[in-house]
C-alpha cells in the first residue's frame, strides 16, 4: 500500500531543493547586470537581469532638440534589448536548475 512513498519523499526533496535554487537564482539575477544598446551604441543602458534600469548613456551628438523623437525611440529600444538579454540569462539559469525535471513546454515559474 505504501510502496511508492519513498518515491514521493524523493520528489518532495527534489522540489524543496529546486525551490531553494530558484530563490537563490532570483537573488543572483537582481545582482546580474546586463547591457542594452541601440543606434550602433549611441544609446547604452545597464539594467539588472530582472529588468531594473540602472544607467542610461547617450552619445552627445544625439542631444539635438530636433532629434528628440529619435532619441526617445532609441532609449526604448535599448531598454528592451537589455530586458531580452536579462530574460535569456534567467532562462539559461532556470534550465540548469530544472534540467532534471520533466516540466511541460511553456511552463513558467512564478517570477
Amino acid at each position: 500500500m505504501f510502496k511508492n512513498l519513498g518515491n514521493m519523499g524523493a520528489l518532495l526533496k527534489q522540489a524543496q531543493d529546486m525551490q531553494k535554487k530558484m530563490g537563490d537564482l532570483q537573488s543572483e539575477m537582481e545582482k546580474t547586470i546586463v547591457e542594452g544598446s541601440a543606434g550602433g551604441g549611441a544609446v547604452m543602458i545597464t539594467a539588472t537581469a530582472k529588468g531594473v534600469l540602472k544607467t542610461i548613456k547617450i552619445d552627445p551628438s544625439l542631444l539635438n532638440p530636433a532629434e528628440q523623437e529619435i532619441l526617445e525611440d532609441l532609449i526604448v529600444s535599448a531598454v528592451n534589448d537589455a530586458r531580452v538579454k536579462g530574460e535569456a540569462a534567467m532562462n539559461g539559469e532556470m534550465e540548469k536548475i530544472t534540467g532534471g525535471l520533466n516540466l511541460p513546454a511553456g511552463f513558467k515559474m512564478p517570477f
